[in-house]
């Protein structure tokens, strides 16, 4: 299964233990893998139709009832097209309401420039009292359902990638928002990665490792809050620091590290590898990955390059 198809059955489970728990849907009940939900709990389901605004109000309006708030929709109408709900009543009101974006990133790309999520997380970054995290696969968003679930406040939780996506974890684990998830250990970079490339960079520290390249790799899941100490730890003895993401270069992870480390005399070069600031492609989700270099070969091509210019 894909992440919608589990954050679906994620949110069925909570809602088996927690009658306070409520989905609202922007006309995309099926598409967020709802559709077992919306029939064991109609009373708990409403699909407000396409009207993204309106459903960041009427999930607002729960939340102050006391219910539990998850709303879905793809990434750019449930940010952009809903930005000014959301800075008032998530940002400002702090209300419990969980906005779910799904097709985040590239995933969308067989519908064109309007259904691409590539500017949200600057977009949420910039909206105060948000929590902002993005599941590296498909356990991980269970994990960030429940998580989420016991969570008070607002919350935006970013889907990338699509069905068949391959697994970063096999075994249990911690999973504790605002804490990243050191991968693998590394003794002269380290790469930060969040969401469906978090699998790549591990796939491209193997192929940097046969060169010689030892790279720690970190899932900073969560980007608002972050982990801070993961990041000085980085900076004090990283020879060189890497972002990869599935979002702009502009405010998202990338930027996130920049900003920290700039308060720093002295701070390793870092080199930000995302989606460039142009609108792209209409193409499937694995031709534009590779296009954007966002697969493991040219990932860890552009890191070998950084560094061979230092």
């Amino acid at each position: 299964m894909g992440p919608r198809a589990v954050f679906g059955q994620a949110a069925l489970s909570i809602a088996e233990e927690n009658e306070d728990v409520f989905l609202i849907s922007g006309d995309l009940g099926d598409s967020s893998g709802l559709a077992r939900f919306k029939n064991k709990f109609p009373n708990r389901y409403i699909n407000v139709g396409i009207a993204e605004q309106n459903m960041i109000g009427v999930a607002s309006g729960l939340a102050k009832e006391g219910y539990n708030v998850f709303t879905t929709s793809f990434a750019p109408f449930i940010t952009l097209r809903s930005g000014e709900q959301i800075r008032m009543n998530l940002g400002y009101m702090e209300l419990n309401v969980k906005a779910v974006s799904i097709g985040s990133g590239l995933s969308m790309g067989f519908l064109g420039n309007s259904h691409y999520g590539i500017e949200d997380l600057a977009v949420m970054r910039a909206i105060p009292n948000i929590t902002i995290v993005s599941p590296a696969d498909c356990a991980e968003v269970v994990k960030v359902v429940q998580a989420s679930s016991r969570f008070k406040g607002p919350m935006y939780i970013r889907l990338t990638g699509g069905v068949g996506n391959p697994p970063v974890y096999n075994d249990e684990y911690d999973f504790e928002i605002g804490k990243s998830i050191k991968l693998k250990d590394g003794k002269d970079i380290t790469i930060f990665s969040c969401g469906s490339m978090v699998y790549e960079c591990l796939e491209a520290s193997n192929i940097l490792e046969e060169d010689g390249i030892s790279a720690k790799v970190v899932n900073m899941h969560t980007l608002k809050p972050f982990d801070q100490h993961a990041l000085d730890d980085a900076i004090q003895n990283a020879k060189a620091i890497i972002s990869v993401e599935e979002h702009s270069i502009i405010g998202g992870l990338g930027s996130l590290i920049a900003e920290y480390k700039s308060k720093y005399r002295n701070s390793p070069p870092q080199l930000l590898l995302g989606l460039p600031d142009y609108f792209g492609k209409t193409a499937s989700y694995s031709y534009l990955l590779n296009n954007y270099g966002l697969v493991k070969e040219k990932i860890a091509k552009n890191i070998k390059d950084f560094l061979n210019t230092r």
